[in-house]
Protein backbone atom coordinates (compact mmCIF):
# COMPACT_ATOMS: atom_id res chain seq x y z
CA UNK A 1 0.00 0.00 0.00
CA UNK A 2 2.89 2.34 0.77
CA UNK A 3 4.19 1.98 -2.81
CA UNK A 4 0.90 3.16 -4.31
CA UNK A 5 1.40 6.35 -6.32
CA UNK A 6 -0.72 9.13 -4.77
CA UNK A 7 -2.92 11.36 -6.89
CA UNK A 8 -1.87 14.60 -5.15
CA UNK A 9 1.59 15.77 -4.06
CA UNK A 10 1.81 18.68 -1.62
CA UNK A 11 4.91 20.88 -1.39
CA UNK A 12 5.60 22.78 1.84
CA UNK A 13 8.82 24.82 2.24
CA UNK A 14 9.71 25.86 5.79
CA UNK A 15 12.32 27.43 8.03
CA UNK A 16 12.16 27.91 11.82
CA UNK A 17 8.39 27.93 12.10
CA UNK A 18 7.69 24.86 14.22
CA UNK A 19 5.27 27.00 16.23
CA UNK A 20 2.92 27.24 13.21
CA UNK A 21 4.06 24.37 10.97
CA UNK A 22 2.12 21.78 12.96
CA UNK A 23 -1.17 23.54 12.18
CA UNK A 24 -0.35 23.58 8.46
CA UNK A 25 0.38 19.85 8.47
CA UNK A 26 -2.67 19.01 10.58
CA UNK A 27 -4.89 20.79 8.04
CA UNK A 28 -3.51 18.45 5.37
CA UNK A 29 -4.00 15.35 7.49
CA UNK A 30 -7.58 16.40 8.24
CA UNK A 31 -8.56 16.62 4.56
CA UNK A 32 -11.46 14.37 3.53
CA UNK A 33 -9.41 13.45 0.44
CA UNK A 34 -6.68 11.06 1.62
CA UNK A 35 -4.78 10.06 -1.54
CA UNK A 36 -1.85 12.46 -1.08
CA UNK A 37 1.83 12.72 -0.18
CA UNK A 38 3.40 15.69 1.60
CA UNK A 39 6.96 16.93 1.07
CA UNK A 40 8.25 19.28 3.77
CA UNK A 41 11.38 21.00 2.43
CA UNK A 42 13.29 22.53 5.36
CA UNK A 43 16.00 25.16 4.94
CA UNK A 44 18.13 23.92 7.88
CA UNK A 45 15.82 25.01 10.69
CA UNK A 46 17.46 25.56 14.08
CA UNK A 47 14.24 25.39 16.11
CA UNK A 48 12.16 22.28 16.92
CA UNK A 49 11.22 21.64 13.28
CA UNK A 50 13.41 18.49 12.85
CA UNK A 51 11.99 17.01 16.06
CA UNK A 52 8.44 17.85 15.03
CA UNK A 53 8.90 16.35 11.58
CA UNK A 54 10.41 13.15 12.98
CA UNK A 55 7.19 12.67 14.93
CA UNK A 56 4.96 13.34 11.92
CA UNK A 57 6.93 11.06 9.60
CA UNK A 58 6.72 8.26 12.15
CA UNK A 59 2.97 8.70 12.53
CA UNK A 60 2.09 9.01 8.83
CA UNK A 61 4.02 7.36 5.98
CA UNK A 62 2.55 9.87 3.50
CA UNK A 63 4.69 12.64 5.03
CA UNK A 64 8.31 13.09 3.88
CA UNK A 65 10.90 15.45 5.33
CA UNK A 66 14.00 16.90 3.66
CA UNK A 67 16.49 19.26 5.28
CA UNK A 68 18.43 21.10 2.57
CA UNK A 69 21.15 23.80 2.50
CA UNK A 70 20.31 27.44 1.91
CA UNK A 71 19.68 28.20 -1.74
CA UNK A 72 21.97 30.57 -3.63
CA UNK A 73 18.89 31.95 -5.38
CA UNK A 74 16.68 34.59 -3.82
CA UNK A 75 13.34 33.40 -2.52
CA UNK A 76 12.01 29.85 -2.24
CA UNK A 77 12.06 28.78 -5.90
CA UNK A 78 14.74 26.11 -5.43
CA UNK A 79 12.83 24.53 -2.54
CA UNK A 80 9.60 24.51 -4.52
CA UNK A 81 11.24 22.96 -7.56
CA UNK A 82 12.87 20.32 -5.36
CA UNK A 83 9.45 19.39 -4.04
CA UNK A 84 7.97 19.33 -7.54
CA UNK A 85 10.82 17.09 -8.75
CA UNK A 86 10.06 14.58 -5.99
CA UNK A 87 6.31 14.70 -6.54
CA UNK A 88 4.76 11.52 -7.91
CA UNK A 89 1.20 12.81 -8.06
CA UNK A 90 -0.77 13.85 -11.12
CA UNK A 91 -1.67 17.06 -9.27
CA UNK A 92 0.40 19.37 -7.08
CA UNK A 93 -0.83 21.49 -4.18
CA UNK A 94 1.01 24.10 -2.14
CA UNK A 95 1.13 24.81 1.55
CA UNK A 96 3.05 27.46 3.49
CA UNK A 97 4.33 26.97 7.02
CA UNK A 98 2.25 29.78 8.54
CA UNK A 99 -1.01 29.08 6.66
CA UNK A 100 -3.52 26.26 6.85
CA UNK A 101 -6.42 24.85 4.87
CA UNK A 102 -9.74 26.04 6.24
CA UNK A 103 -11.97 23.78 4.14
CA UNK A 104 -11.66 20.02 4.82
CA UNK A 105 -12.98 19.26 1.33
CA UNK A 106 -10.52 21.54 -0.51
CA UNK A 107 -8.54 18.76 -2.20
CA UNK A 108 -11.63 16.64 -2.87
CA UNK A 109 -13.41 19.45 -4.70
CA UNK A 110 -10.36 20.53 -6.68
CA UNK A 111 -9.40 16.99 -7.74
CA UNK A 112 -12.97 16.33 -8.92
CA UNK A 113 -12.92 19.58 -10.89
CA UNK A 114 -9.62 18.86 -12.67
CA UNK A 115 -10.62 15.24 -13.30
CA UNK A 116 -13.81 16.44 -14.98
CA UNK A 117 -12.34 19.44 -16.83
CA UNK A 118 -9.27 18.34 -18.76
CA UNK A 119 -8.78 21.77 -20.37
CA UNK A 120 -8.12 23.42 -16.98
CA UNK A 121 -4.63 23.40 -15.50
CA UNK A 122 -4.83 25.51 -12.30
CA UNK A 123 -7.61 25.90 -9.73
CA UNK A 124 -7.62 28.02 -6.58
CA UNK A 125 -10.10 29.42 -4.09
CA UNK A 126 -10.99 32.08 -1.57
CA UNK A 127 -8.94 33.18 1.43
CA UNK A 128 -9.47 34.24 5.02
CA UNK A 129 -6.71 36.65 5.99
CA UNK A 130 -5.52 36.18 9.57
CA UNK A 131 -3.19 38.01 11.93
CA UNK A 132 -0.36 36.54 14.04
CA UNK A 133 -2.83 35.40 16.69
CA UNK A 134 -5.05 33.67 14.15
CA UNK A 135 -7.80 36.28 14.32
CA UNK A 136 -9.80 36.63 11.10
CA UNK A 137 -9.19 40.06 9.53
CA UNK A 138 -11.15 39.87 6.30
CA UNK A 139 -12.16 37.43 3.56
CA UNK A 140 -11.81 37.70 -0.19
CA UNK A 141 -12.39 35.78 -3.38
CA UNK A 142 -10.21 36.01 -6.46
CA UNK A 143 -11.77 36.29 -9.93
CA UNK A 144 -13.67 33.06 -10.60
CA UNK A 145 -14.07 32.23 -14.29
CA UNK A 146 -11.28 31.79 -16.82
CA UNK A 147 -12.48 34.85 -18.76
CA UNK A 148 -12.49 37.06 -15.67
CA UNK A 149 -9.12 35.78 -14.46
CA UNK A 150 -7.52 36.54 -17.82
CA UNK A 151 -9.09 39.99 -17.92
CA UNK A 152 -7.31 40.90 -14.69
CA UNK A 153 -4.28 38.58 -15.00
CA UNK A 154 -1.81 41.46 -15.28
CA UNK A 155 -3.35 43.60 -12.54
CA UNK A 156 -2.59 41.32 -9.63
CA UNK A 157 -1.64 37.74 -8.76
CA UNK A 158 -4.74 35.72 -9.81
CA UNK A 159 -4.26 32.95 -7.23
CA UNK A 160 -3.33 32.74 -3.58
CA UNK A 161 -0.56 30.16 -3.53
CA UNK A 162 -1.86 28.16 -0.55
CA UNK A 163 -5.19 27.55 -2.29
CA UNK A 164 -4.00 26.12 -5.62
CA UNK A 165 -4.03 22.68 -7.17
CA UNK A 166 -2.39 22.31 -10.59
CA UNK A 167 -1.32 19.67 -13.08
CA UNK A 168 2.24 18.42 -12.74
CA UNK A 169 2.55 17.81 -16.48
CA UNK A 170 1.87 21.49 -17.15
CA UNK A 171 4.37 22.90 -14.63
CA UNK A 172 6.95 20.53 -16.08
CA UNK A 173 6.08 21.75 -19.57
CA UNK A 174 6.68 25.42 -18.67
CA UNK A 175 9.96 24.67 -16.86
CA UNK A 176 8.94 24.76 -13.18
CA UNK A 177 8.97 27.73 -10.84
CA UNK A 178 11.09 30.62 -12.13
CA UNK A 179 13.63 32.38 -9.87
CA UNK A 180 12.58 35.52 -7.99
CA UNK A 181 10.24 36.69 -5.26
CA UNK A 182 7.08 36.67 -7.39
CA UNK A 183 7.64 33.14 -8.63
CA UNK A 184 4.00 32.07 -8.25
CA UNK A 185 2.45 34.89 -10.32
CA UNK A 186 5.09 34.29 -12.99
CA UNK A 187 4.15 30.60 -13.01
CA UNK A 188 0.40 31.26 -13.43
CA UNK A 189 1.11 33.64 -16.32
CA UNK A 190 3.04 30.91 -18.09
CA UNK A 191 0.63 28.09 -17.21
CA UNK A 192 -2.30 30.23 -18.35
CA UNK A 193 -0.91 29.97 -21.89
CA UNK A 194 -1.23 26.17 -21.66
CA UNK A 195 -4.72 25.76 -20.20
CA UNK A 196 -7.73 27.34 -18.52
CA UNK A 197 -7.89 28.74 -14.97
CA UNK A 198 -10.52 28.73 -12.23
CA UNK A 199 -11.08 29.93 -8.66
CA UNK A 200 -13.75 28.32 -6.49
CA UNK A 201 -16.06 30.84 -4.79
CA UNK A 202 -15.34 29.09 -1.49
CA UNK A 203 -12.90 29.84 1.32
CA UNK A 204 -10.17 27.24 1.11
CA UNK A 205 -7.35 28.62 3.28
CA UNK A 206 -6.45 30.84 6.21
CA UNK A 207 -3.61 32.98 5.01
CA UNK A 208 -1.17 34.93 7.13
CA UNK A 209 0.57 37.54 5.02
CA UNK A 210 3.57 39.71 5.75
CA UNK A 211 2.96 41.67 2.55
CA UNK A 212 1.46 44.69 4.25
CA UNK A 213 4.25 44.67 6.84
CA UNK A 214 7.23 44.48 4.48
CA UNK A 215 9.63 47.40 4.62
CA UNK A 216 9.00 49.98 1.92
CA UNK A 217 12.46 49.30 0.51
CA UNK A 218 11.46 45.67 -0.14
CA UNK A 219 8.01 46.71 -1.37
CA UNK A 220 9.64 49.07 -3.85
CA UNK A 221 11.91 46.32 -5.12
CA UNK A 222 8.98 43.96 -5.51
CA UNK A 223 6.80 46.61 -7.21
CA UNK A 224 9.58 47.24 -9.73
CA UNK A 225 9.86 43.53 -10.48
CA UNK A 226 6.10 43.31 -11.02
CA UNK A 227 6.33 45.99 -13.70
CA UNK A 228 9.02 43.97 -15.47
CA UNK A 229 7.00 40.76 -15.09
CA UNK A 230 3.75 42.01 -16.61
CA UNK A 231 5.61 43.75 -19.43
CA UNK A 232 6.87 40.34 -20.51
CA UNK A 233 3.30 39.07 -20.93
CA UNK A 234 1.66 42.16 -22.43
CA UNK A 235 0.94 40.34 -25.70
CA UNK A 236 -0.54 37.29 -23.96
CA UNK A 237 -3.22 38.91 -21.77
CA UNK A 238 -5.58 41.91 -22.14
CA UNK A 239 -5.60 45.31 -20.38
CA UNK A 240 -1.84 45.67 -20.20
CA UNK A 241 -1.84 49.49 -20.15
CA UNK A 242 -4.38 49.69 -17.32
CA UNK A 243 -2.54 47.01 -15.35
CA UNK A 244 0.79 48.74 -15.87
CA UNK A 245 -0.66 52.06 -14.66
CA UNK A 246 -2.08 50.41 -11.52
CA UNK A 247 1.20 48.75 -10.64
CA UNK A 248 3.21 51.85 -11.58
CA UNK A 249 1.06 53.77 -9.10
CA UNK A 250 1.91 51.22 -6.45
CA UNK A 251 5.60 51.61 -7.26
CA UNK A 252 5.38 55.42 -7.02
CA UNK A 253 3.52 55.05 -3.73
CA UNK A 254 6.62 53.52 -2.11
CA UNK A 255 8.42 56.85 -2.62
CA UNK A 256 5.84 58.91 -0.73
CA UNK A 257 6.75 60.35 2.69
CA UNK A 258 6.22 57.93 5.56
CA UNK A 259 3.50 60.03 7.20
CA UNK A 260 1.40 59.61 4.05
CA UNK A 261 2.21 55.96 3.40
CA UNK A 262 1.51 54.49 6.82
CA UNK A 263 -2.15 55.52 7.20
CA UNK A 264 -2.89 54.27 3.68
CA UNK A 265 -0.99 51.00 3.88
CA UNK A 266 -3.69 48.67 5.23
CA UNK A 267 -6.39 50.26 3.09
CA UNK A 268 -4.40 49.87 -0.14
CA UNK A 269 -3.58 46.27 0.73
CA UNK A 270 -7.28 45.54 1.33
CA UNK A 271 -8.33 47.38 -1.84
CA UNK A 272 -6.06 45.43 -4.15
CA UNK A 273 -6.78 42.08 -2.53
CA UNK A 274 -10.54 42.44 -2.72
CA UNK A 275 -10.78 43.96 -6.21
CA UNK A 276 -8.16 42.16 -8.27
Amino acid sequence: MQNKIPLVSIVLPTQNRAHSLYKSIDSVINQSFEDWELFVIDNFSTDDTPKLMKKYCKQDSRIHYFSVPKSKEEGITDYLNLGVSKARGKYIARMDDDDYWYCKDKLKKQVEFLDNNKDYCVVGGGVILIDNEGKHLFKYFKKESDDEIRKFMLFSNPFTHTTVLFRKEVINKVGGYPPGIIEDWNLWLRMGKEGKLYNFPEYFACYKTAGQNLSFRIQRKQAKRILTLIKGFKKDYPNYKKAYFLNLSQYIYTYLPEFIRKPLQSFMFYLKRTNF
